[in-house]
């Protein structure tokens, strides 16, 4: 069973939650990160994202990016703007974006569950990526985000995060891309013993929604940490939510070039595979192994032909057709971890930002996908199978800087 259990959080004072409140640092580059908190001193960016208090030109790997980002986090307890719980809780977050609600405790997760497979996967990890998590935690010692994790839901969960959510929220504020953000402490000793209690009895596997380069360098830095000792540095930060509150937006491709085809010839190689129908407007799938196609200022629905894919876990997925299917025999891409060719836009931008990066020159193709079920996620994870990269995109993203968890305390 999973082990989740209560911390003695970092957070923002009640006042200042809304101004140190930032998105994940994964989510934008620097120039927008930088952007995004011009004249906010207090935005968690500084922390997350310390590069942008250094010119573009600097490494953004070097060792004072990360000692920056302590730095700056040291800052903002001096200044009283963040404080520290005086004892371990659990908390409620609650977010809503368009009228979609969900809501999740936050704790902190084992290291163990992660390396005995409690804790399941369904990506691939990045070295590049992972190295940088690994090294923000290992110059702070704190872990600065939470990742996003899923479980089965539990009826009894649900009851008690009700119950607290009947009581006025500690934070109550709006983003300023219109998410709405509430927060409780859980200051109950019981209650939170309880809870505890309800994820060791009842929950026997969680799953990584968002944030494996997080969860695997939170894991890794911990074990190097705790040498095998007890602990704080033997868990990490997480929010953890209910399978059936969850959302997955599409995740979807461009392509800088036709491989050397021209589009009367793309068009008449995918008709092999697809039905291929002219689209007088944007075309969004409608339903699994359909797929939205924008190329040279014309969309196209792409309908896959049986015989195109299996009913396999990952056979049955749609990236899994487009790669086996166009990606790689008639576009030419290899590794879509490591291609250059090929770039990822989560479904949050739109179906424009498809149309505008085409339009642009920048790219020479696009395709919409029909996004992924929690039930697909949760059968992969289960078959202990890995997705191909880039294949879910979760919405409403957790806000950084509203909890941070200490690896030393």
């Amino acid at each position: 069973m999973s082990t989740f259990i209560p911390f003695k959080a970092y957070r923002p004072t009640k006042d200042n939650a809304k101004a140190v409140a930032s998105r994940p640092y994964d989510v934008l580059n620097r120039e927008e990160a930088l952007e995004e908190c011009e004249g906010n001193p207090l935005s968690f960016y500084h922390v997350i994202k310390p590069e942008i208090d250094f010119p573009e030109s600097h490494d953004h790997y070097a060792p004072e990016i990360y000692r920056k980002g302590k730095e700056n986090f040291d800052r903002l307890v001096k200044d009283g703007i963040i404080v520290q719980d005086p004892a371990p809780q659990f908390y409620v977050y609650l977010l809503n974006m368009n009228g979609h609600e969900q809501t999740g405790l936050v704790g902190c997760c084992a290291i163990e569950d992660y390396f005995n497979n409690i804790i399941k996967k369904h990506e691939l990890t990045r070295p590049d990526k992972e190295e940088d998590r690994k090294n923000h935690i290992r110059a702070s010692r704190l872990n600065y985000e939470p990742v996003l994790f899923s479980y089965p839901h539990v009826d009894a969960i649900d009851r008690e995060v009700e119950a607290v959510k009947a009581h006025a929220p500690e934070y109550d504020f709006t983003s300023d891309d219109g998410i709405s953000h509430k927060f409780w402490p859980i200051t109950e000793a019981s209650l939170n013993a309880r809870i505890q209690q309800l994820f060791a009895s009842d929950v026997p596997k969680i799953y990584i929604a968002d944030g494996h380069h997080r969860t695997s360098a939170g894991a890794l830095v911990g074990r190097e940490l705790s040498n095998g000792h007890p602990g704080a540095a033997n868990y990490f930060m997480a929010v953890l939510f209910p399978d059936n509150q969850l959302a997955i937006q599409d995740y979807n491709r461009v392509v800088k070039d036709l491989n050397d085809l021209t589009v009367n010839e793309l068009l008449e190689k995918l008709a092999s595979s697809f039905e291929v129908e002219k689209r007088a407007s944007q075309y969004r799938p409608e339903a699994l192994h359909t797929f939205g196609m924008y190329l040279d200022g014309q969309w196209y629905k792409l309908t896959a032909k049986p015989g195109t894919y299996d009913d396999s876990p990952i056979g049955e997925l749609d990236v899994t057709i487009l790669t086996s299917q166009v990606l790689a025999p008639l576009l030419g891409i290899g590794d879509l971890r490591t291609d250059k060719r090929i770039d990822f836009v989560g479904g949050i931008r739109g179906l424009g930002e498809l149309e505008r990066r085409v339009d642009s020159g920048e790219m020479a193709i696009a395709f919409a996908l029909y996004p992924v079920s929690m039930a697909q996620l949760i059968s992969i994870a289960d078959n202990d199978l890995i997705m191909p990269p880039k294949v879910t995109w979760f919405e409403p993203k957790l806000r950084s800087g509203l909890f941070v968890y200490g690896l030393e305390d």
